[in-house]
């Protein structure tokens, strides 16, 4: 048996944009617009205007999760659903209504709400007005937008974070073209990083000034790909040293230490692209950091020296220090391209362990996105995804054996409960414990459900 203390937290993560649909939004997001001007970017042409339906289907959604033994959900708030007018901050009484509504059947139903404040789903105008993330502008107006969530639902809500994914936006937006606004632009990828470390500290002091009570905390959800080089090369240690500065530590240190990277800072400096900063920002992010720390794993980064030198003539980009590498006889999840390495696992518990002071962490998101679950359906028209199981039984071993060496991580969170719309994939993988039928939104529970209810109330499963 793999076993788990008592107290250790069994919940589900989703966000908003993924699940809830556009019905009654004053504002479009950069997904909802993208969409709009460009579906064939969309696999099948799908886009967030349905979605799971979960803004009609919260209730009778939220007792399936219960009956999958979800004991804590992590879902956001979408700015462009509660405010009205960005610059004030003033409230939509319906987005109000509404997440009043969410956070009240959660708690009816046993279901602890876990609440993230961004997740890739900026508002378009502020994208039009300011150029998003490069702007501090807008920085401000996200304290804002969070100033009235606190102040809304902090009564009911204990757990809290600012950003899920910062990384995602800064890499998909703005460094390598794959979400709106397609952006290729390194030195500007460099700034949003810093404006979004900016923007969780800003929004932390706020937090502590709106929920003072010591029994709430916040923290940030960061997607850890632990790099390793593909040999013991020293220009391989070196690419993957730099990968690891720019993937993680950028985020991570920051948020659980106060400060940035120095190595990474050196870099960035001498090749002329540092973030523009003032040194009462820094002490700020200094002042700010984490109660608790969320990790999002999926998969790990590989990486070898790059093909040419970094100071060969060529726009900047964190790329010209390494190149990534394919691992021959690796282990993967083919339908959505990523390799399935549960041993990063013990890995990134250790790092917390040893280096980020042992801070309360936990896993955030994991899970398995499969295409074609159908081919898995048996004649009651159950899922029976066996795989998603034993992809969760391997991760947690290895989750185990880095709590077994003192590091304190206190959940796992399944990405995801019930199948949910996922950017310009939408439904082209299915990672949930419950399928969602998009066409008549019909939800029935897979095998995997079963499974995790199972561990939720023991604690434990058999290896």
């Amino acid at each position: 048996m793999t076993t788990f203390s008592k107290d250790f937290i069994w919940g589900a993560a989703t966000s908003g944009p993924q699940t809830e649909g556009n019905f009654h939004k004053q504002h479009q997001n950069v997904f909802d617009y993208w969409f709009e001007t460009e579906p064939t970017a969309f696999d099948n042409g799908v886009g967030p205007d349905t979605a799971s339906d979960f803004y009609h289907d919260y209730e009778a959604d939220l007792a399936l999760m219960s009956q999958a033994g979800i004991k804590a959900l992590r879902t956001s708030i979408q700015w462009t659903r509660l405010i009205d007018d960005f610059e004030t901050a003033s409230l939509n009484a319906d987005g109000v209504a509404y997440y009043n509504h969410v956070i009240d059947a959660m708690i009816a139903n046993h279901i602890t709400p876990y609440i993230n404040l961004h997740h890739f789903d900026l508002p378009v105008e502020l994208y039009d007005r300011y150029g998003g993330w490069t702007s501090k502008h807008v920085v401000e107006l996200f304290v804002k937008f969070a100033e009235q969530c606190f102040k809304l639902f902090g009564d009911r809500v204990d757990n809290w974070f600012t950003f899920n994914e910062p990384k995602v936006v800064v890499d998909g937006q703005y460094l390598y073209g794959w979400h709106y606004p397609q952006i290729v632009d390194g030195p500007k990828a460099v700034q949003v990083a810093y404006n979004m470390n900016l923007a969780s500290a800003k929004v932390i002091a706020k937090f502590r000034e709106c929920c003072p009570q010591s029994e709430k905390r916040i923290g940030i959800i960061l997607n850890l790909t632990p790099a390793y080089p593909a040999t013991a090369d020293p220009a391989d240690v070196a690419a993957a040293d730099f990968a690891e500065a720019w993937s993680n530590e950028m985020y991570l240190q920051p948020a659980v230490l106060g400060h940035f990277p120095a190595k990474l800072v050196a870099t960035l400096t001498a090749d002329g692209v540092l973030w523009d900063a003032t040194s009462e920002e820094l002490t700020l992010i200094a002042e700010n950091t984490v109660d608790y720390l969320g990790v999002n794993y999926y998969q790990p980064l590989r990486v070898q020296r790059p093909d040419i030198s970094p100071k060969s003539l060529q726009p900047w980009m964190p790329d010209i220090y390494f190149k990534e590498y394919q691992m021959p006889g690796r282990i993967m999840n083919v339908d959505r391209g990523w390799e399935i390495y549960p041993e990063a696992m013990t890995d990134i518990a250790n790092n917390m362990r040893e280096n980020y002071g042992n801070i309360p962490w936990f896993i955030s998101e994991n899970g398995m996105g499969v295409a074609g679950e159908e081919r898995f359906m048996d004649a009651d028209g159950v899922v029976q995804d066996d795989y998603r199981i034993d992809f969760m039984k391997d991760h947690l071993q290895a989750l185990k054996r880095g709590i077994d060496a003192g590091s304190n991580c206190i959940g796992y969170f399944v990405w995801t409960a019930i199948d949910c719309w996922s950017w310009n994939h939408a439904y082209h993988n299915r990672y949930g414990l419950i399928r969602d039928d998009i066409h008549t939104q019909e939800k029935t529970l897979k095998k995997s459900a079963a499974w995790f209810k199972q561990l939720s109330e023991s604690n434990s499963f058999e290896d």
